[in-house]
């Protein structure tokens, strides 16, 4: 990007910013679609907008209908994977709880230290990588 900059009076003057299109190749692939794409450049609503809350009602009763149940706190969590499995564990984590975790890859272990941060008391299963945790053959801790 340094080579695209312009100096005008001492000061970087950078061109407009425009990214190739590419696939995203975190767990996927997952490329992005044009309808999103567009949504993304669409005005931003705050988050107090009456027309943002009618719109998180509507997401809220597809999201309802998706995962059939009639729970009026379904909402959607903007943010990765992680963070959803984040969400929901320190929702039902209470402080000493036993959970039983198997672990045989990275988001086993990111699941250890957010029930250890919740308070929970782990219960490790461990399996090598790359295969089933099986109740038979799995270590534990």
């Amino acid at each position: 990007m340094a080579d695209q900059a312009q100096r005008i009076r001492g000061r970087k003057i950078y061109e407009k910013f425009q990214p190739p299109k590419r696939v995203l190749l975190g767990p996927g692939p997952s490329p992005v679609e044009d309808r999103v794409l567009e949504a993304m450049a669409a005005p931003v609503l705050g988050h107090l907008d009456p027309l943002f809350l009618r719109c998180m009602d509507d997401i809220q009763e597809m999201l309802r209908y998706v995962f059939e149940t009639d729970n009026r706190v379904t909402v959607p969590i903007s943010a990765t994977g992680s963070a959803g499995m984040e969400a929901a564990l320190v929702n039902i984590i209470e402080h000493g709880d036993e959970v039983v975790v198997c672990i045989h890859g990275v988001f086993g272990e990111r699941m250890l230290d957010i029930i250890e941060r919740a308070g929970g008391k782990p219960v490790v299963v461990r399996a090598e990588w790359g295969r089933a945790i099986d109740r038979r053959t799995s270590r534990r801790r």
